[in-house]
């Protein structure tokens, strides 16, 4: 109806307007937190075995362009928490719509003032060989971590979704757990969410005991598990699952060996805990990876991270 030239324009004009809001939005930020003309920042966090991920943020203030260069980090990994290119372009994108304050729409004009720098063969631009799954649901949150980090916009977020999976020859359970968002500066961080890269919402505890053989003994916020600070971070959740039936359970969650930092001075949230209680009473740390076989009776409790605290406590 409208001739392929003129589809094109328009569709040109829309990547057009998702440039221009992305680079309106680096310059904003890079003037709000005190930058010079072209400036650089960096941060570094860890995955719980202590690989790092690196990057070094360059900021140009006046053509509204950023270089993400994740140089540095750790090597492609054995297990699963290798987190291919596209994860870390979606973990990009999120980033930079968080500093648009305007509606846009998403698509490949955003990346147009953006390069991104990854050494293959690292964590961040794994082999075709490796094993993926968890760099989707856990190293895109470490990812998002360390661009704010850099940043120094908010504290740390639970950084995890607390993957929690059952089952038997005869159905397979799986489900996310949410935690504690980070503070910043002028608010405290939300308890008991998903924060960052998640979006996925828990079944309703009577259609979970219903539909499968558990108990839910309890499913609570984690009080106090957010940091301390002028502003304080969102507390985790607790949820202790018992079981009726003899199960494969699987865990599969970070935050367990470090803490949600805090920044300007906040503490840090609460490290995550994964518990194994055995039907005699006995109980065994999982770690935050795991499986094991559980017996009648016996029961898992998690007790999620919460999020930073953000700023010195006033006197």
């Amino acid at each position: 109806h409208y001739t392929l030239p003129v589809v094109l324009a328009y569709m040109k004009q829309i990547q057009g307007s998702a440039q221009e809001a992305i680079e309106n939005a680096i310059r904003k930020i890079s003037y709000e937190i005190g930058l010079k003309e072209i400036d650089v920042l960096s941060a570094v966090y860890y995955l719980y075995d202590g690989t790092p991920i690196k990057i070094k943020l360059t900021l140009d203030q006046i053509r509204g362009r950023a270089v993400f260069d994740f140089s540095g980090t750790g090597l492609e990994l054995k297990g699963n928490l290798n987190a291919p290119r596209a994860v870390v372009d979606s973990v990009i994108l999120y980033c930079l719509r968080c500093l648009t304050q305007e509606d846009i729409p998403l698509n490949q004009g955003c990346f147009s003032p953006v390069e991104v720098i990854i050494e293959e063969g690292s964590l961040l631009s794994p082999s075709a060989q490796a094993a993926v799954a968890g760099g989707n649901v856990m190293t895109s949150q470490r990812i998002v971590d360390v661009i704010f980090k850099a940043l120094g916009l908010c504290a740390a977020s639970q950084g995890c979704m607390n993957n929690l999976a059952f089952g038997n020859e005869h159905f397979g359970y799986y489900e996310t757990i949410g935690g504690g968002s980070g503070a910043g500066p002028g608010w405290n961080g939300f308890s008991g969410v998903h924060t960052h890269m998640t979006n996925t919402r828990i079944t309703d505890p009577e259609i979970f005991e219903s539909r499968y053989p558990v108990i839910l003994r309890e499913f609570s916020l984690r009080k106090h598990s957010g940091g301390a600070g002028r502003f304080i971070g969102g507390d985790g959740l607790v949820r202790e699952i018992e079981f009726l039936q003899a199960l494969t359970v699987s865990i599969l969650s970070e935050r367990r060996s470090y803490a949600p930092y805090g920044l300007k001075g906040g503490e840090p949230g609460m490290k995550g805990e994964n518990t194994l209680i055995r039907a005699d009473g006995s109980r065994e740390n999982l770690g935050s990876k795991n499986q094991f076989s559980a017996k009648v009776g016996d029961r898992i409790r998690i007790s999620t991270p919460g999020g930073g605290g953000y700023g010195e406590i006033e006197n």
